[in-house]
């Protein structure tokens, strides 16, 4: 009866965890194209639903306190409800970084060709593509797709240092791109946040599957890959 019960509470977590993913999905998505084409309805659209990732995130926590209270879980239950924890915090902070995305989009909206120029839509799909990759490599403990994840962090890194040496370089040439370029530079440092936890979500993937704590960001034993702080 209360292996029974439990079954109950833990697939109740996972259909909250599924509707949080596909939330902060939809987010993500809808701050890209709204930033790529200068969408200001878009951009309130994102900001409204931002109360409904929060909701769902003190629901997830407080489903996972029940279930560590009243069960006291092992093995591998144990591991995916700590992860559930930790995945359920980096998604509502990913889903915080979809509303500070479209503020600089809303900031920059009359500064297409700089945003174009920039690159910054380029970062923004290399870290968009992270996000939804650790999403379903969560969802479907899909390792492999996690270690992706964890590899394509330092492509974002290296968008983040070329975007912000040319846009200085364009702030120090023009004085009309001060205003922007600072909005640009903020912005980028988002991207870069969420990038970082996407990459966050993707070790808990592997902490999940493989019961193995992914130090550091890295990929194995011996792993060139420096490490990097959220």
């Amino acid at each position: 009866m209360v292996q029974k019960h439990f079954g109950q509470e833990l697939d109740q977590l996972k259909n909250s965890l599924t509707q949080m993913t596909s939330l902060v999905t939809s987010q993500i998505t809808m701050a890209a194209e709204a930033l790529e084409k200068g969408d200001l309805e878009l951009c309130r659209v994102v900001k409204s639903r931002d109360k409904e990732i929060d909701a769902y995130e003190n629901l997830i926590q407080a489903q996972c306190e029940n279930l560590f209270a009243l069960f006291q879980p092992v093995a591998t239950d144990l591991r995916y409800i700590m992860s559930a924890m930790m995945v359920n915090n980096q998604l509502e902070r990913c889903g915080d970084i979809a509303v500070n995305i479209v503020q600089r989009a809303q900031k920059t909206a009359d500064h297409r060709q700089l945003i174009v120029k920039s690159q910054i839509l380029d970062m923004l799909r290399a870290a968009q593509s992270m996000t939804l990759d650790a999403i379903s490599a969560f969802l479907h403990n899909d390792v492999d797709l996690a270690r992706k994840v964890i590899a394509q962090d330092d492509v974002v890194d290296n968008f983040n240092k070329q975007i912000f040496n040319d846009l200085v370089e364009r702030m120090k040439k023009d004085p009309q791109v001060v205003e922007p370029g600072a909005h640009l530079i903020v912005l980028t440092r988002q991207i870069e946040r969420m990038a970082d936890h996407s990459t966050n979500i993707a070790e808990d993937v592997v902490f999940l599957v493989e019961a193995q704590i992914v130090a550091h960001r890295e990929l194995s034993a011996g792993s060139e890959k420096p490490s990097a702080t959220s």
